[in-house]
Order: structure tokens, then sequence, then C-alpha cells
């Protein structure tokens, strides 16, 4: 009786601020939450698509709280692990919510992260039964089904569509039209089950059937089906699927975001499990069965995957007259343009068998797991014998075996991963997150990857974008001084005790991270960001014998702001300025962008005019681009120029969305953009992209 009488007061008291300080759902702007959580970025080859996808997915489909778990809270990046503690305290001595609104009275819970939060979570009524029709009739009457159609196309010719000229040093060119083609159907519910199919024919590739070169009309297909909770499955996986264990070590998914302005939620992983694989990176996922089995305080997991990877073969004398092949590693881009990259296709068979069994109690405090898995390959690897390559996986077959654990100590997140591989190699993985107050959030993590410690699906927190030859030390902190202030900083000491890529001598580095935040009113919002990196690298064109290693020391700033004058418009800018230098002068490079953004009721056009200016390619500029749906977009600008697109998004039927978007980038003072087969002639470069969208 008594909760009852506080949920009212609390509806009373804070639905209408809850109205009138947020936005209504509607027009939640998910890209700029997503936007927020990368910050800055300086990496070309990390799978946000994988990360976004996901995350959209909760969005669409809310995560009720009344049955929810630690784990599936905490891939939201939302809730700190202690805040996701003090929930599960609250339901257990006053059941299941009754409302959204109780969200107020959680310890811990303030209302900033009330305000992310309600967009990604639902309460249902606890009194409510599951719906007990066969699976068939649940997916004829599903609503979250939807088939997507989506068309790219750079408009200025590459070089490599051109006609070969016998003048020219290059010797190929690309055999397919410089169309990219995106096809997706996915029908789903949450806790329930998942379908989807998702084909892809990147610009360059021909649309053909040839069985004897592996492609059957679009280059890439991944296709999945996942069912939930039947009987003592908790999960079960057909077709193509994702990972993620511990700290992912060993087997992550690719839903992380590493360092960034989110300094405390994203430092620990979630512990999901089976996850649908529905993305077009064709490398980063299994392709057989899994299954998780509940064996009451313990969930054991089964794994098995068989695909074809892309790989250089290359033959060697093993005798007089005897051959052997090898290659030096998988090949990653997904591209099969050239008659090269389509003999590298799927040329290499790769098994991988496991297992997982994860405890966790009864009061969900602890969680504790062990994970082994096997590795091989029909081919070699044998790297090409580079000094920093001594360490290196070498062979055909590799396995694993680690073991993770996380504990909740009142205001305290414990948690850690160790795992060692066939090499005899060391990973581990260690770290806290603690609530010092209702205003101080602290996360410190300890990181040592030996130099031949060996995980191919593995993504733990680091600084490299692999597991290996690494040592370091993280210190993140949230600060909530005031209601609408926020202040988020992290420190990160590194050093890498063997050679690596362009760094010929052991060396190490540091990275730090100041963020402001300010939310003036529920129209407008501020940010400014300060990161620095010094990090080893070889001097370039250094006159002595030897390669020598120098201190790259980059510098990035960013100023943001944005403001709502209307529900139907929205602005905002982007200032953002860097510095780099190594045993040189410095070179510099800005980048200011203005956006106008208006939202009517069944229109939505977003435009950007940018100009950017860099010394080279060292002081690159990234900046977030609104996309189409399932698309993400962060491209980087070097030399001079201006940037300009506009997104349209309308509805003309009821079921039917519709997507145009149209991009230039003019560079000054160029006569060709990109190099290779890749080359534009001219200035110019223009990108229209149109998509559609059927909901059945």
């Amino acid at each position: 009786m008594k909760r009852r009488i506080l949920l009212l007061l609390l509806l009373f008291c804070y639905r209408l601020p809850l109205q009138s300080q947020d936005y209504p759902r509607q027009t939640f702007d998910f890209d700029l939450f997503v936007q927020e959580l990368f910050a800055q970025q300086e990496e070309d080859d990390v799978p946000y698509e994988d990360f976004y996808e996901t995350l959209f997915q909760y969005f669409q489909r809310p995560i009720d709280l009344n049955r929810t778990t630690p784990e599936e809270l905490a891939s939201l990046f939302i809730l700190s692990r202690p805040q996701i503690a003090s929930f599960f305290r609250y339901t257990q001595q006053n059941g299941k919510l009754l409302s959204i609104y109780e969200l107020q009275a959680i310890p811990d819970f303030d209302l900033l992260t009330i305000y992310k939060l309600v967009y990604f979570v639902r309460v249902d009524d606890a009194g409510l039964n599951a719906d007990q029709r066969p699976l068939w009739q649940r997916v004829v009457g599903e609503d979250n089904n939807a088939l997507i159609l989506r068309y790219e196309r750079t408009l200025q010719e590459r070089r490599g569509y051109t006609t070969l000229d016998s003048a020219s040093r290059s010797t190929t060119r690309y055999l397919g039209s410089p169309e990219k083609l995106y096809l997706r159907y996915r029908i789903s519910h949450t806790r329930d089950y998942s379908l989807g199919i998702t084909a892809e024919k990147d610009a360059g590739e021909q649309f053909t059937w040839d069985p004897a070169t592996r492609r059957y009309g679009f280059d890439f297909y991944t296709v999945h089906l996942q069912l939930y909770n039947k009987g003592k499955f908790k999960t079960i996986a057909l077709g193509d699927y994702q990972l993620q264990f511990g700290q992912g070590l060993l087997l992550s998914s690719g839903y992380s975001v590493g360092k960034g302005s989110e300094t405390i939620t994203t430092v620990s992983r979630a512990n999901v499990g089976i996850r649908p694989y529905s993305s077009v990176l064709e490398y980063a996922f299994y392709r057989g069965a899994a299954a998780t089995y509940d064996l009451g305080r313990v969930d054991v997991t089964g794994f098995y995957s068989t695909k074809r990877t892309d790989a250089n073969l290359q033959a060697q004398s093993d005798t007089l007259d005897t051959f052997s092949e090898f290659f030096t590693g998988i090949q990653t881009s997904g591209f099969h343009r050239t008659p090269t990259e389509i003999a590298n296709k799927g040329q290499v068979r790769e098994q991988i068998i496991g297992g997982n069994a994860t405890y966790q109690s009864r009061d969900r405090t602890l969680l504790a797991g062990i994970t082994a898995m096997s590795i091989s390959y029909s081919s070699p690897i044998q790297k090409a014998g580079a000094p920093y390559q001594r360490f290196e996986f070498g062979g055909t077959s590799n396995y694993n075996i680690g073991a993770n654990y996380s504990y909740t100590w009142q205001n305290v997140y414990l948690f850690g991963e160790t795992a060692v591989s066939k090499s005899g190699g060391v990973g581990t993985v260690n770290g806290l997150i603690a609530n010092l107050s209702n205003k101080v959030e602290l996360a410190m993590l300890y990181r040592s990857y030996a130099r031949d410690f060996h995980t191919f699906y593995g993504n733990g927190f680091g600084e490299s974008t692999r597991n290996i030859n690494e040592q370091g030390f993280y210190t993140g902190i949230k600060i909530k001084p005031f209601a609408r202030w926020e202040l988020t900083a992290f420190y990160d000491r590194f050093r890498f005790p063997w050679l690596r890529y362009r760094v010929d001598a052991p060396s190490h580095g540091d990275e730090y991270l100041l963020r402001l935040y300010f939310k003036p009113n529920r129209q407008s919002s501020l940010y400014a960001q300060f990161k620095a990196e010094r990090k080893g690298r070889n001097v370039a064109d250094n006159l002595t014998s030897t390669d020598y290693v120098g201190q790259a020391n980059r510098r990035n700033y960013l100023l943001y702001y944005e403001f709502s004058p209307t529900p139907v418009v929205n602005l905002r800018s982007r200032v953002q300025f860097s510095s780099f230098d190594l045993e040189s002068p410095q070179t510099t490079g800005y980048l200011i962008a203005q956006d106008i953004n208006l939202n009517f009721n069944k229109i939505r056009l977003s435009t950007r005019y940018a100009i950017f200016d860099t010394d080279n390619y060292d002081t690159r500029q990234y900046a977030f681009e609104r996309d189409v749906l399932y698309a993400f977009s962060i491209p980087a600008f070097s030399g001079r120029g201006t940037r300009m697109y506009a997104l349209l998004q309308f509805r003309p039927l009821r079921k039917l969305d519709v997507w145009i978007k149209y991009g230039l980038t003019h560079y000054r003072n160029q006569k060709t953009i990109g190099s290779g087969l890749e080359t534009i002639e001219g200035p110019r470069r223009s990108d229209v992209k149109a998509q559609v969208r059927y909901r059945f």
C-alpha cells in the first residue's frame, strides 16, 4: 500500500517534468545519442555498424524492465554497474515495477540518466501472460517485420571503371558496376525469435551467378534464425551468429565502444552470450549452430562454426617434388572486384568449436564463467618474417581457455577475464567501477596482453585493435556537480613490450580526455571536449642507418552546440581542431560544420554545410553524419575543401518509408581524389544513396 501511495506521488510530482523536460519518444534523436557515445574517432576500421544496429534494435523494441537481466541493461551503455545493482536490489525488495515513473524512486538514479534510459526500456503489466500462440502464428502477426532495399553510387567515374590503358602501369580494372546494392529482411520479437537475411554487392563487384568462384547473385549473404526461451533452452541459433562472453578477451561480438567521452559504462563488457548476426561485415561472425541451456544457476553454451574466409594462398616447396600452400593472414576487406580479389575469395576453410559455462548467484551479484574454444584452418598461416611479426601466430590451429568474473559489492562492481592461448601467452583484463557518491563515478582497469597471446575473435579493452603485446592502466571519472552539468574524463597509460607495425622498437604512450557537458533546457545542449594522445612511431625520412622511433603527439579539440527553437527546427554547430607532431614541425587541421534539420509530420530533412582544412592525413577530421536507417557514417576529411549533404526521409504510405541522401565533397587545389583504382579525376566527389523500407 505504501509503495502505491509513493508511486502516485511520483506520478503527480514528476509526470509533468518528464513531459516538459524531455523529448517525446517519437522525436528522440537516436543519432545524437550514438554520436555522443563515439564522441571523436580516429580509426577507419572500427565496426560501428554492428554497434549502431544492435542499439537501434533496443530503441525499436524497448527492454521490459520486469524481465531484463543485468547484462542486457549493461549493453545499453547508459547505466553504470552500481546503478544496475541498485535497480535489482530495488525490485528484489519491492517487487516488479508498476510504472516507468518508478525509476525515479530507485537509489542512485539521476534525472539525466533516466531521460536517456526511458527511450530504451518499458514496463509491461506484471499480470500479463506471455503470448502462447504457436510460433508461426506469432510470426504472421508480428509488426516488427520489414524489407529494406538500398542503392548507393559515386557519380564520378573512378579509375577502376575506365578502359584499360596500355600506357598505364595499372594492369587490372573492376569487373562489376559502380553501384552498391543492399537487401535486408528481418522479422523479430524481443525474447521470442529473430529471423533475417541480408545480402550485399559492393561497388565494383559483379552481380553474377558463378559457383566456380563462389558468387551467387549478390556477393555476400548472411542468414540467421534465433529462438529464445524454448523450454530449458534460453537461446538456439542457426545460421550466422555472434558471441560475447566475459570481457570479450576470447569472444567479442564487436558490440563495444572502447575509449571515448563515455568514460564509465563502456569500460566493462556485457556478457550477452549468443546474438543474431545481420551486418555486412564479411568476417566478424560465426556460421553454424549455437545454443544456451539452463541448468538452474548455471547456463551452458555450446557453439560450432564452419565457413570460408578470404586469403591469398601461396605455394612453397617442401621437397624437390612436393609443394604446400600457406597464407599470411585473413583478408577482411570483403571486396571481390578484381580478378585477384575474386581468386582469393573463400580460399581457406575455418572451423571453430567451443563452449562456455556461466554461473550467476541468486541475488545476481556474482557472475563467473569459463570459456574454451579451438580454431583451425585448412592451410597454415605463415607470416612474412618481419621483426615485429616474430611472436605472431603461425600454423593451422589454435586453442584458448579462459575464465571471467564479475561481482557487485554495495556500490562497487569488480570484473575481469584471464585467458591463455596455445602458445602459452596469457592475456588478462581486470577492473572496477564504483559510485563514490550520487554525483561521482569512477572506473579503473588494468590489462596485460602478452606478445605471444593469440585470440582471433577477441576484442577486450585496449589501445590496439588486437589484444596482443600491450600493457596499460585506465582511469575514468564522471562528475555531475549540478543538475544540468556533467564532467567526464579519463587517463590511460600504456606500453608495448615488443615491436609493432611502423614502430621498430618497444614503445609506450598515454592518452587523456576531458569533456564538459551542459544542458540548460530541453531545447539546447552544449559540450566542449579535449583529447590528447602520445604514442611511439617510426620517424619518417630519418638519416640514421636504422628506423628511429619518436613520440607522435596528437591533440583534438571539439566544441558542439545544439538548439531547437521550435519542434520543427533543429540547429547544430560543430567546430573541431587537431594538431600533430613527430620530430618535425607541427601540422594542424580543422573542420567547421553547421547542420539544419527540419522535422515535419511525415517528412524529415537533414542538411549540413562544412569546411575543412588539414595540412596532411595525420590531422584528418572525423565528423559524424546522419544517414539512412541501419547505415552509420563517420567519414574522414583531409586536405582543403567543403562538404555538403542533404538527407530526406518521408513516408508516402503508412507502411512505406523512403530515404534519399546526396553528398558533395569539393577539394581545393587538387586535381585528383583517392589513389589506385579508386582515383577520381577532378576535385569533386558526389555520392547518392536511396533506401526504401516496407513494413509488413
